[in-house]
């Protein structure tokens, strides 16, 4: 790595030394790591589809089967991948700070949670549940075959529990995302673009209104990414590379003395 990343690294590891409450926002970049393909990449899961059929209400209302193939076909894909050495440095940072440290992630593929991760905030919702839309209720499912158009208990079709375009995030996921952001001390920012709203707001917001040691100051902003991004002019410190290599080193830094 280079002198410069070195110097941002011990910077961002002092930044964290400090830190009272850590919040984390994590976007594809991370899961790409693992092998699942990011969000409307050329090469990704949407080709081939209009956002539109596949990721919205009036999709799912048109043609229920195409929408449940295509995320059975995600499913399948998160079923053949692992966390990735990213992920597992963010669980080794949640056992220092415990409930004082959350993941905020716009991810759905449960690889967080795979990985350890408790104070896990998927403000997207998941591939592993389901939804009803009679009912309501909410089931997980693992990542087993589901039927091609899989119903409930009472008889009324299931979709999946993710959070599609047109609708908004689940109000109590979202309360606890954005208490998280404004009381933080410290923000990561790993492998998002930072254009997707509202999640990109919870970057300002703990610039914003960070408050920690009983003193109203704004909050430590890290990007790790692989290029500068849309958080960057935000960010008081740009970890650019690959966060499955990036976190762990962090990480490292952090178990030697200051």
């Amino acid at each position: 790595m280079s002198d410069e990343l070195d110097r941002e690294l011990a910077r961002a590891a002092d930044a964290l030394r400090s830190a009272a409450r850590v919040c984390v926002l994590t976007g594809a970049g991370i899961s790409a790591e693992s092998g699942v393909p990011t969000f409307r990449a050329s090469d990704g899961l949407w080709e081939g589809h209009r956002i539109e059929d596949v990721a919205s209400p009036f999709g799912f209302e048109r043609d229920p089967r195409l929408v449940w193939n295509f995320y059975n076909a995600r499913r399948a894909n998160v079923r053949t991948v692992q966390p990735n050495p990213g992920h597992h440095a963010l669980t080794r940072l949640e056992a220092r700070w415990d409930d004082r440290f959350a993941v905020v992630t716009q991810n759905v593929d449960g690889l967080h949670r795979v990985a350890g991760t408790k104070n896990l905030y998927e403000i997207h919702g998941s591939l592993y549940r389901t939804r009803c839309t009679g009912c309501g209720e909410v089931a997980d499912r693992g990542l087993d075959a589901l039927p091609e158009l899989p119903h409930c208990h009472c008889g009324a079709m299931l979709r999946p529990d993710i959070v599609w375009f047109h609708e908004s995030l689940p109000d109590d996921v979202w309360t606890a995302a954005v208490t998280s952001a404004a009381k933080c001390s410290v923000m990561l920012v790993v492998g998002t673009s930072a254009v997707v709203h509202p999640a990109a707001s919870l970057i300002p917001l703990a610039k914003r209104q960070a408050s920690w040691d009983h003193v109203r100051r704004p909050a430590i902003v890290i990007e790790v990414n692989m290029t500068r991004t849309e958080a960057s002019d935000l960010a008081d410190i740009g970890l650019y590379g690959p966060s499955g290599q990036i976190l762990p080193k962090l990480v490292d830094l952090l178990d030697q003395p200051a």
